[in-house]
């Protein structure tokens, strides 16, 4: 057996470089793939059954270098410990030992064992969701299995799995190709070479050439740079090249500060001071958490260490409050008094916040990349959006097709089979189609008179053709790389949309691909790929006739690029041999483009299609630069594709105007196409003709227009236009640099390898998950399951919900800490005959608030749904965060109001309905003189533990009353009830709060001694005089911010924004010559 030290060797079991998971006779590298596939029993077309593939990873296990770390249940445990706000309490606990208070001890005891059990379920169940969210956002690969192109995670594939790779992709396993089209590999992460690797699939290699020269094998975990290819799976898991080296690319970068040297290597004594410190630093860092986690994660870190700084001087306060003497007391009241500002479950609530909230969105076909997108989401402004497969169907049919010298064919589908090219009638015209008038037509009209021509049988336009119908429908069907075919009566289709909607074209006329290019004497066979690039919008084959062993260039692609490299066509329809071409004029160029613009109007898809002769004896490659191939073309014709909108666009961009999100469209496609298809799903106003004439020019603008313009001409426009044609990746930076310019905070769709720059660009990066490449993916934020824009505004109102929530539990924590500090230390003013301070609050009962009122009250806060105008207000501000004006007043009031009630309530029963005595050594023990203290303690903390409770009821709608919390309702009186319960996590742990006070207050010993309260009798008149007066306040002070805001939306604007019609609303700043954002001129306006 060979020692792993071998280069050529995995370093696990002796596995052979080059070898399958179960070794082959030689290495897949030194076989031809027609080995390797029959090695493997693998078929090279319909690939490997689902039966079998579920097999063979039985028997070699799934594609994985090994299992990750997973949720290590010990290492939750430590961080629940050791953790700042924990360290807190465990100090609390110290210092109650200490000195001797052996039950305020135990009980803090108490409290940290339940923060640590609660809180270890808590985060085992979120660290269990964010897992599996993990797993769902790892890479897919695209496979053939019986027959079918399907999306499977890579971690699935098997030897033998015939695999689809292209551009941008990451290769799934180390594949033995079969086929290859212009195919170069980036290996630098295994070979360490820089430059991108050609792959030839028919060479064979020796056994023992090394990974870098085996050029017909391409390695798990590089990336497809150029072109694309199909090869069998011959190795997975730990057997693949990779696999040998998994080890070293899983090692954890360290936490150490490296130390700054010179040039020479040298570092003095002060570097290395500097980089210890640094590290130090860091450390600490982590520990308090103010540099791990979302940008949301560490504000709250650090707010948490504000807190405990506010704590300290609290306890500072007690202590001079009682000049300074300390008997334990005291210091224990002090403690307390300090760890009722401090949250201790703050951080805790809010990852499990998300982790529930990245749980939800899964359900909504959205996958989580990166946790800060759940923050950014609520705030994005503007949405950049493709439109093929995204605002669109991505199912396109052909609909339309001109020939120049012959006319214009339509197609009308009598099915709902899309791939099925039997299905529809086709009508012939001999007119071009700016001549036609495409909506004359209608039910009551002759069919002899309809403008686009007779019904006309595929035969009898074949044989009606001379040469030109044939010309076209060749490049149609050979300039494709689509597959279109019928199996056991149904038809099946594979490829880019576009293609296969031209392919089914061709195939309506007999000139299906498969049919010209297989069999034992096809008609083609090709020569070169030259794969279509987003910048020169073309995409070119060179075939080889096999009769006439002629080379021919067939070329489609978008009709300005096409035409601008053609320099003939064919006026008329003449048999082969007898030529029709013509020079291309200027005048036959616009002839072109108004008729393409004709086909657009109508919402398709415009490509052009051309062709030349190659001379003879010239040598084109795949390694021939494409401007020589690509060059004296004849036009051929142009093919409309249309592709309908998706039924669910039109009402979620109108959802995202009603949110105050502004949708821009940013596509390949013809000004014209994108037009009529942004006007019919809503992205531009149907009441165009209120636009002012300047603003009209911006809102629809092509690729070349935008970025001809410098950015000073930019930001002088009056609106950044909503639709930008003929896009290319480096128009959507320069738009998302326009947006930021604006003060805007953008989203941007992206699937191909060159959108990576604005996916990274944009505040919240949007990856395709059915058509986009890894590259994409890896480089997004989120990704798409079923690359659907209502799934971007799912995402944006689930973000909104989040950030709502956070917003909600947060106010909640302030809110308690501001009553709980208020009554704490403003009782420090009642004093007993020594002169120390009566306490109001016990220091148990304080710890016992704490414990009982925040953690799972605020949880339940966080699992709230979305309240009912969520997505009918305009984005919040990521500057202000939830810390705006509104919530920072609304935390004082509603803290200040519970300890005014608390303090009231405690002086009405010591001097209003009590002796007015405050006894001796009241702290300490209960006695008689005690009496009217322990009394009035406990109706105190009666008061404070509910009205902590209740207010996260009175917290779930910032505006609305509690008992008014769905406007629409017709249960008057009930629906309180019905808002109550629909949440029951946050009901039961309200009830649970509730429930035990009780005990606590009767339960002998342990309300004297534990406590330091009795159980109180007509004293509950006081506590639901209070609670009344509670929820009377807090309703006030919510109808008053509710006519402020409905007041100032009026004096701004005349109306609330949710009362602004859709188009006054999202298209009000284009009704005008100057530039106003809605936002500026929309202010956050009050709910019902």
């Amino acid at each position: 057996m060979s020692q792993p030290a071998d280069p050529e060797k995995a370093s696990g079991g002796g596995h052979i470089s080059g070898q399958s998971n179960k070794p082959l006779s030689r290495p897949a590298h030194a076989l031809s793939h027609q080995q390797v596939a029959h090695e493997l029993n693998a078929d090279t077309l319909s690939g490997l059954t689902a039966a079998e593939a579920q097999s063979r990873i039985k028997e070699f296990g799934r594609n994985e270098l090994g299992e990750g770390e997973g949720v290590q249940p010990l290492k939750i445990v430590i961080a629940q410990v050791a953790n700042a706000m924990t360290m807190v309490l465990i100090l609390a606990m110290a210092v109650s030992f200490g000195i001797g208070s052996h039950i305020e001890g135990a009980v803090v005891a108490f409290v940290i064992l339940l923060n640590v059990v609660v809180g270890f379920f808590q985060e085992y169940s979120a660290e269990k969701t964010m897992d599996s969210l993990r797993s769902l956002s790892s890479p897919t690969a695209s496979v053939i299995r019986g027959s079918e192109a399907t999306v499977v995670p890579s971690g699935e594939l098997v030897p033998g799995d015939l695999v689809e790779v292209k551009m941008g992709d990451t290769i799934p396993a180390d594949i033995r190709l079969i086929e290859a089209k212009n195919f170069e590999t980036d290996e630098a992460l295994l070979t360490g070479e820089s430059l991108p690797v050609r792959k030839r699939v028919d060479d064979v290699f020796d056994d023992n050439t090394g990974p870098g020269d085996r050029l017909n094998v391409a390695y798990s975990s590089s990336t497809v740079t150029k072109g694309r290819a199909k090869g069998i799976v011959f190795a997975t898991g730990t057997f693949t090249e990779i696999g040998a080296i998994a080890s070293a690319l899983n090692k954890k970068d360290s936490r150490v500060r490296p130390v700054k040297r010179k040039p020479n290597g040298k570092a003095g004594p002060h570097r290395y001071l500097e980089a210890y410190t640094l590290t130090l630093g860091d450390a600490v860092g982590r520990f308090l958490g103010v540099n791990v986690g979302t940008p949301l994660q560490r504000k709250l870190s650090k707010l948490a260490m504000l807190l405990f700084g506010i704590a300290v001087v609290c306890a500072i306060i007690v202590l001079g409050a009682n000049e300074m003497r300390t008997p334990k007391e005291v210091i224990i009241y002090a403690v307390a008094t300090g760890l009722s500002m401090i949250p201790a479950s703050l951080v805790v609530v809010l990852t499990i916040t998300m982790a529930a909230g990245t749980k939800r969105m899964v359900a909504r076909n959205v996958i989580v990349r990166n946790l800060k997108a759940l923050e950014a989401l609520g705030a994005v402004t503007d949405i950049c959006s493709d439109k093929t497969g995204t605002l669109t169907q991505g199912k396109m049919v052909a609909r339309g097709a001109w020939i120049p010298g012959m006319g214009t064919y339509t197609v009308e589908l009598t099915s709902s089979q899309p791939f099925n090219p039997t299905q529809g009638d086709i009508r012939f015209v001999q007119k071009q189609p700016h001549e036609i008038n495409f909506g004359s037509q209608s039910e009551k009209d002759d069919e002899s008179t309809n403008p686009k021509g007779p019904i006309t049988k595929i035969q009898q336009l074949l044989s009606d053709s001379k040469a030109r119908l044939h010309e076209f429908l060749t490049i149609a069907s050979l300039a494709n790389l689509a597959t279109v075919f019928e199996k056991d009566g149904d038809w099946h289709a594979r490829g880019d949309p576009t293609e296969i909607a031209i392919q089914v074209f061709a195939s309506r006329f007999n000139r299906n691909r498969l049919d010209v290019m297989n069999g034992d004497k096809p008609e083609w066979k090709e020569v070169a790929e030259f794969p279509f690039d987003s910048d020169v919008k073309r995409m070119s084959v060179i075939m080889e006739h096999t009769t006439t062993n002629e080379h021919w260039a067939f070329t489609k692609g978008a009709v300005e690029r096409v035409i601008g490299v053609c320099t003939r066509y064919c006026d008329s329809d003449a048999a082969d041999g007898e030529s029709s071409e013509v020079e291309m004029t200027d005048e036959f160029r616009q002839q072109i483009l108004r008729n393409m613009e004709t086909f657009a109007s109508q919402g398709l898809r415009v490509l052009a299609l051309a062709g030349r002769k190659l001379p003879a004896g010239a040598q084109f490659t795949e390694d021939t630069p494409r401007e020589q191939v690509e060059q004296d073309l004849t036009f051929r014709g142009l093919i409309g594709l249309y592709d309908p909108p998706r039924a669910e666009s039109a009402p979620a961009v109108r959802e995202c105007h009603e949110a105050g999100i502004s949708v821009h469209m940013l596509t390949g496609d013809h000004p014209e196409t994108a037009k009529a298809i942004a006007i019919e799903v809503g992205i531009l106003p149907k009441r165009m003709e209120r636009v002012s004439a300047d603003v009209a020019a911006c809102m629809v603008m092509t690729a070349s227009e935008f970025d001809a313009l410098s950015d000073e001409a930019v930001d002088k426009l009056p609106v950044l236009p909503l639709v930008i044609a003929r896009c290319a990746p480096s128009t959507k930076v320069r738009m998302i640099d326009a947006l930021h310019r604006r003060g805007k905070f953008c989203a941007m769709t992206g699937d191909g390898v060159n959108d990576s720059p604005s996916l990274k660009r944009a505040d919240v990066g949007i990856a395709m998950g059915e058509s986009g490449s890894d590259v994409a993916k890896d480089a997004s934020d989120i990704v798409l399951t079923d690359d659907n824009f209502a799934s971007i505004v799912a995402a944006i109102e689930e973000g909104r919900r989040i950030f709502d929530n956070i917003q909600k539990f947060v106010l909640h924590v302030l809110a308690e800490n501001i009553a709980q500090a208020g009554t704490l230390l403003i009782g420090l003013a009642f004093k007993d005959r020594s002169g120390l301070s009566v306490f109001p609050l016990a220091p148990v009962e304080i710890v016992w608030i704490i414990m009982v009122t925040s953690g799972l009250p605020d949880m339940g806060l966080g699992f709230e749904r979305a309240v009912p105008d969520i997505m009918r207000r305009p984005p919040q501000s990521l500057k202000t965060g939830i810390f705006t004006l509104e919530f920072c007043v609304d935390m004082v009031v509603y803290g200040l109001w519970i300890a005014a009630l608390c303090l009231a309530s405690f002086v009405l029963r010591v001097y209003a309905w009590g002796d007015g005595s405050l006894g001796e050594r009241c702290n300490e023990e209960y006695s008689e003189a005690c009496e009217t203290v322990f009394k009035a303690r406990a109706t105190t903390f009666a008061c404070l533990t509910w009205f902590a409770l209740f207010l996260a009821w009175e917290l779930v709608d910032m505006r609305r009353s509690f008992f008014r919390m769905q406007p629409g309702s017709t249960k008057y009186f009930t629906q309180w009830f019905h808002d109550v319960w629909r949440n029951q996590f946050l009901f039961w742990a309200i009830v649970g709060g509730f429930v035990t006070l009780f005990p606590v207050v009767y339960i002998p010993v342990l309300n004297t001694k534990v406590f330091k309260h009795v159980g109180i009798t007509w004293e509950w008149g006081i506590v639901f005089i209070a609670a009344g007066l509670f929820f009377a306040g807090v309703e006030l002070w919510k109808f008053g911010k509710r006519v402020y805001f409905r007041r100032t939306a009026k004096k701004t604007t005349g109306k609330q924004w949710k009362d602004l019609d859709i188009e006054e609303r999202v298209f009000g700043e284009y009704l005008s010559s100057g530039y106003e954002s809605s936002e500026s001129r929309l202010p956050d306006t009050g709910r019902d």
